[in-house]
Order: C-alpha cells, then sequence, then structure tokens
C-alpha cells in the first residue's frame, strides 16, 4: 500500500462527503417502477414495465457535521483553498464536529427490472442490483486530534470506542409481488438474495488512546478488521505486515464478480392504507438482512497496546510535513501493530434497515400532497428524514414533484423530480437537494460556481420501457395518480 493509497483513505474517511440514501425520497408519490424499492406495495400505473442497464442509477452526499463550504472556499486571493491550506479555520470547521460523526456511503446501479400485472390487481417485480452500502462512525476526539493536534490531549485518554466502519459491495437479486387484501389494504412483499463481492468490517471491541510527553499515542486496542476480497498481504522478516496490494489478475477475473460464496439474505414488507377516497397512509420495512463472508478471507488484528506516531494533519497544515512523509510515518507504526492471523475466520455484516411511513392526501384528480418519514436504524443509532412534497400524476406520461425534506442536521433541502414519456420510454431524473444560495469565485476570466450551503444530494435518474395503464384502484390511492 502506497503513500498516496494512505493519503486517499484519510481523507476519504475525514473529509468526503458521503454517498447515502440512493432510494431518493422525492420519487416516493412519483408516478415510476422503482418507487416499490421504498415500498413494496405501492405500484405504477404501467401494467409492464422493463429496464435493463441504466434503469436505476442512484447517487448520494450527506453527512452531520459539515457543508461543502466548510472544507472548500474561497481564500483571499479568489481562489479555492482545501482544509490543507494555512489559511484554512480549523476552529471554525472544530466547531460542527459531533461526539459521533456519521459517513454512510451508498450507491446503487439497477441492472434489470420488471414488473407486470398478474392476475385480479396483483402486480409482480423483479430487480437485480449492484450496490454499495457503508456504515462509519468517527468519534469527535479523534478528528480533533488528527486536525488540531494533541498538545491538549497530552496526559489524557481518549475512549475511541464509538468508532466502526462496514463497507460492502454486492449483489442483489430481488423478487416480490403486491396484492390488495380487501377494499382499502394493498400489503407487498419482496424475498433479496444478496452476494458478496467485497467487503470490510471493523469488529471494535475497546479502544482509547492516551497521549504522552512526547506526542506520540499509545493505543489500548481491540480491534479486528475483516476483510473479503482481491487482496495480498505481505510480510517482512519479523513476521510482520509490511504491505498490501490489489490482485489485479482476481480484480480482472469475471469469477471475482460472479462469486455466489459469500451469500445472504433480505426481505422488505409494505403496505397502504386507504383511509378515505381522498386520505391514505403507507408503511414499510426494507432493508431486513445480513451476509455471511466465507470467500477470501484476511483478518487483520490490532495487539492490545501499541505506540503510534505520526498522526496529526496539523504538521501538514502548517508545511512542516508534506502529506506523503505523514502517510509512511504513519503507515511504518502500523506495521508494528498489527497481526494477520491465519484462521480465515468469516464474518457477518448487516443491511441498514429503513422504517418508510407515509401519509398522502389528494386534492384534485391527479394533484396531491405528501408527507414521508424514513427512519434508518444503524449501528450508530437512529437517523432520520422527513420529506414535505407536492405531486402531480397525470398517468403515465407525466410525473412530477416539488419537495422538502430535513434530514442531516440541513433544514434547507428543496428537491424536485420529473418523469415523463416519449412512446414506450419513460425518462426520470429525481434530486433530493437542489443547492439554493451559490458563490462563485473568478479566477484568470473563468468564474467558478461553489454551493453555500450543501452537505445532501441525492441523485437518481434512468430509463424504462412501460406500456399499458391500469385502472385506478382504491389500493394504490398513494401514487396520486390519473388515468
Amino acid at each position: 500500500m502506497s503513500a498516496r493509497t494512505v493519503r486517499l483513505i484519510i481523507a476519504l474517511l475525514l473529509f468526503t462527503p458521503l454517498l447515502k440514501s440512493q432510494n431518493s425520497n422525492v420519487m416516493y408519490y412519483m408516478n415510476i417502477p422503482q418507487n416499490h424499492l421504498l415500498n413494496p406495495a405501492l405500484r405504477p400505473t404501467s401494467t409492464f414495465y422493463l429496464g435493463i442497464g441504466i434503469t436505476g442509477i442512484g447517487i448520494g452526499i450527506n453527512n452531520n457535521y459539515f457543508n461543502f463550504s466548510d472544507v472548500i472556499m474561497p481564500g483571499r486571493s479568489d481562489s479555492l483553498i482545501t482544509f490543507l491550506h494555512p489559511e484554512f479555520e480549523v476552529d471554525n470547521f472544530l466547531d460542527k464536529i459531533k461526539v459521533r460523526n456519521l459517513l454512510i456511503p451508498q450507491a446503487e446501479v439497477q441492472l434489470f427490472g420488471l414488473g407486470f400485472n398478474a392476475g385480479k390487481d396483483s402486480y409482480i417485480f423483479l430487480d437485480l442490483i449492484e450496490k454499495v452500502n457503508g456504515n462509519i462512525t468517527l468519534p469527535g476526539d479523534l478528528i480533533r486530534v488528527g486536525l488540531k493536534g494533541n498538545e491538549e490531549y497530552v496526559g489524557k485518554t481518549l475512549d475511541l470506542g464509538t468508532l466502526d466502519a462496514d463497507l460492502v459491495y454486492f449483489r442483489e437479486a430481488g423478487a416480490g409481488f403486491s396484492t390488495p387484501i380487501g377494499k382499502n389494504v394493498r400489503l407487498g412483499v419482496k424475498a433479496k438474495i444478496l452476494f458478496g463481492i467485497a467487503g470490510f468490517s471493523l469488529d471494535n471491541k475497546f479502544l482509547t488512546i492516551t497521549v504522552n510527553d512526547d506526542y506520540t499515542h499509545v493505543f489500548d486496542a481491540g480491534l479486528t478488521a475483516n476483510l473479503s476480497g482481491p487482496v495480498n498481504i505481505y510480510f517482512n522478516t519479523e513476521n510482520k505486515p509490511d504491505s498490501i496490494s490489489v490482485d489485479e489478475d482476481k480484480l480482472k477475473s469475471k469469477d471475482f464478480y460472479l462469486n455466489t460464496r459469500n451469500a445472504g439474505f433480505g426481505i422488505d414488507i409494505g403496505a397502504v392504507f386507504n383511509i378515505t377516497e381522498r386520505l391514505s397512509l403507507s408503511a414499510a420495512v426494507t432493508d431486513l438482512g445480513f451476509m455471511r463472508w466465507k470467500d477470501m478471507i484476511s483478518n487483520i488484528e490490532a495487539e492490545s497496546r501499541f505506540t503510534f506516531s505520526g498522526f496529526s494533519l496539523k504538521d501538514v497544515v502548517n508545511g512542516t510535513k508534506t502529506f506523503d512523509e505523514l502517510a509512511d510515518e504513519m503507515l511504518d507504526s502500523l506495521k508494528n501493530s498489527l497481526i494477520v492471523t491465519d484462521e480465515k475466520k468469516p464474518f457477518s455484516t448487516y443491511l441498514v434497515p429503513c422504517v418508510n411511513v407515509g401519509a398522502s392526501y389528494n386534492i384534485t384528480k391527479g394533484l396531491g400532497i405528501g408527507v414521508l418519514s424514513r427512519t434508518f436504524i444503524g449501528n450508530s443509532g437512529l437517523r432520520e428524514t422527513v420529506t414535505f412534497s407536492a405531486n402531480l400524476n397525470a398517468g403515465s406520461a407525466f410525473s412530477t414533484s416539488v419537495s422538502y425534506t430535513a434530514t442531516g442536521y440541513s433544514y434547507d433541502n428543496f428537491g424536485a423530480g420529473l418523469a415523463f414519456k416519449l412512446g414506450f420510454l419513460q425518462f426520470y431524473a429525481v434530486a433530493d437537494r437542489i443547492p439554493v444560495i451559490w458563490n462563485k469565485i473568478i479566477k484568470d476570466d473563468t468564474t467558478i460556481p461553489l454551493p453555500e450551503n450543501w452537505n445532501v444530494l441525492g441523485l437518481r435518474f434512468g430509463v424504462n420501457m412501460a406500456v399499458g395503464n391500469n385502472v385506478r384502484k382504491k389500493s394504490d390511492r398513494p401514487m396520486l395518480k390519473v388515468e
């Protein structure tokens, strides 16, 4: 592993906003087939849809403690500066650090989607989706020591037991259906088989850091890093890990991407309740599931006590060290504190369950308002988003939505969605947050736009082949659609 790689890892963990919630809140009340990913009881107007390759691409950015403009900002001479620049105001940034700083990276590509009517008012759907999911928690003291240095912590012991990290790349093959139960209720279920491709999980039993008078750090750790993937670990003469490299041959092999040994299971359950002709409620629990990793396993353990130097990014900011020098020092310290076991112990990772609860009201035929609460249940506790939307659905021909979302310690998230048909092709795009206030920096007659406040971004777009028209049923009420 090169110093450049370590540098990238540090930057990603500490300062890159997270990918999150690739299934946009905005699309919940829109008339597109992909809204069954949020609640399997929902169905579109089209009686048949097919998507291949680009039917759904989702990516997002979110974090709970800083905005884009907090880490990339105007300098004194109309230039952009980053958190590593001497002019960067570290104290202002650290004022926003939480006790637990959450990074929840997620992204997905829906490779295949199919949905069709079956029997009386029932709907069947199939999905094949490539996903990247993560759950990372950074203790606030870890970021403070890394950015500002350790002078104020000399002689103190910090508890970093909340440090946690899971990052997995997997494939989801799902099949589900929705069907009416009585006149006013519609139920939906989706079963998912999961195939892990590459995964990383940190098992943190305990972790404390004591800062010595010479500014080195003594770690008391009960840490195990579990890895499944095409990597090679090389050892020095003392049988300590010396370097880690990616096995390029395995990475290029189709067998790596079609691996089925790291299997798991998941399930989504949802329902829609029509209270009156205009008012409906809906609820769902999604992503209940896990994966068991058994193939290409590496287990790396930290010794119970070790000394660690070269930790402060402050040296890079003030110019006494380069980032490469700092990364080399960190890597040298880690080499002498890690043990690679030969047992190849399997490990498990879990999906992040989400509880979706919504209510919609039809103002006129096809025009309505809705509210959606989404609660994510992760290792670091609950994360809540609430979205209010106005929605227009003119059958399968046209659908649009405008929304406001409160999420991630951010309360100015205005979003929008649009779907329309050209022949049998349905195009759609949704955004959970559109930056409202922009700054601009002029450099050499070039204008660079920069969002003033931006810690949430959710985008999803795709193309479906959609044909046919369902006759509007009460059980479809939350779709707010027109026939």
